[in-house]
């Protein structure tokens, strides 16, 4: 027989929830605008450089939060109605990410070869093109982050109706939504993963780069939504709903994800490495000289051979303290990931400092602000979400 779901008409966070949020909030800025003033009077390249590493980061978790709900509505999945909630407010961070995104104008010429050079017809110089005519870029970058906030805003919205009304056209319209949105994100994310990470380097360029940026964005959504679920269903919030199965199903995502991405970077190396053509193994020869071989290795450990090992093991998949763990590891590894996109085009060395360590807490911070705000904004299921019986039957379901 199906439990019985309460639902508490709750629209704010309790007294001391909000307090704590405020709380962070004030010191993220407090460490972040600092860390910001002193990183650009004494080194604005690397500076510059780990903020186009967190915002990049940020930004891939609040579309990753949209693209998993999409996929689920496009799907008609049923065993992840009761963490939907938790994704759409994931996505609630998107306009926060594109400030970051789009704040980086100021420091382009710091990044990007494009943005101190002429545009030209000459297609035999790197980066001179005049598809990467700054305000070209500029107006791209509005574009995306535009559309993107407007799919979002979209598929909340309908989300929101459902909290009050059993209408079955509200689910119809987040199907539509998804469909278009995901059409869109197609083309749209892979010309954006070009101009803000490939055009680090003008003078490389490869036909699987747009896919690797994908698979580390679903990576980062799904150790992302594992982790909030582990958190909220340790703590009785999610009783009822998510279940050990729902867990395990995370699970799976995680290893499968991972996988995934590992996949396409042994893809593109293989590729690279195999045809030996100079105006592709620059990439990599960057990365695998010695100052940065090390990083390099551990990326690969920490996104792929740690969670492979850990997750294979069927028991571990159904822990939840070995998914928080291993769900914190792969958040910390995904932003390595980023980190060695972007820092061996602009900077000699890694450097990991107080500059580094104050603007991802800073990023941090604000980013669990607004998603924890999002989710204490609503109620945490969706009362009339048509497939929530047979999400919570999965849970019951012996496995």
């Amino acid at each position: 027989m199906t439990p019985t779901i309460q639902f508490t008409p709750r629209t704010a966070a309790p007294p001391a929830g909000v307090r704590v949020r405020s709380r962070l909030a004030v010191a993220a800025v407090a460490v972040g605008a600092p860390a910001i003033v002193f990183g650009l009077t004494h080194d604005a390249v690397r500076t510059w450089s780990n903020l186009l590493v967190d915002g990049f980061f940020v930004l891939s978790l609040a579309l990753g939060g949209l693209v998993f709900t999409a996929i689920h509505h496009l799907s008609g999945a049923a065993w992840s109605a009761g963490m939907r909630r938790i994704a759409e407010a994931m996505m609630a961070a998107l306009p926060m990410a594109g400030l970051m995104m789009l704040a980086l104008f100021f420091g382009r010429s710091s990044l990007f070869a494009w943005a101190s050079i002429a545009p030209s017809h000459d297609v035999g110089t790197p980066g001179a093109s005049v598809y990467f005519a700054v305000p070209l870029v500029c107006a791209r970058a509005i574009a995306f982050l535009s559309l993107w906030m407007m799919f979002a805003a979209l598929i909340r919205r309908t989300s929101a109706f459902q909290d009050s009304s059993s209408d079955p056209i509200h689910h119809e319209h987040s199907v539509r939504y998804s469909a278009m949105f995901i059409v869109v994100f197609a083309v749209s994310f892979s010309l954006a993963s070009v101009d803000w990470i490939l055009s680090l380097d003008p003078k490389w360029t490869s036909t699987m780069f747009a896919v690797y940026v994908f698979s580390g964005l679903l990576v980062e959504a799904v150790a992302a939504l594992t982790l909030a679920v582990v958190i909220l269903h340790q703590n009785g919030r999610l009783e009822g709903v998510v279940t050990t199965n729902h867990l395990h199903d995370l699970g799976k995502m995680l290893l499968a994800f991972t996988t995934f991405w590992a996949y396409i970077w042994f893809s593109q190396y293989l590729l690279i490495w195999y045809a030996n053509l100079p105006e592709e193994i620059g990439y990599y020869e960057l990365r695998t000289n010695p100052a940065w071989l090390a990083w390099f290795l551990i990326d690969l450990g920490v996104n792929w051979v740690v969670p492979f090992v850990v997750l294979l093991p069927r028991s571990t998949k159904r822990d939840p303290a070995t998914l928080k763990w291993i769900a914190i590891v792969i958040l910390l590894g995904r932003w390595l990931d980023v980190y060695l996109l972007v820092a061996p085009q602009t900077m000699k060395a890694p450097a990991f400092g107080v500059i580094e360590l104050s603007l991802a807490f800073a990023y941090a911070g604000l980013t669990w602000h607004v998603v924890s705000g999002a989710l204490a904004h609503r109620p945490l299921v969706i009362r009339y979400d048509p497939r929530l019986d047979e999400c919570v039957r999965i849970g019951q379901q012996p496995c």
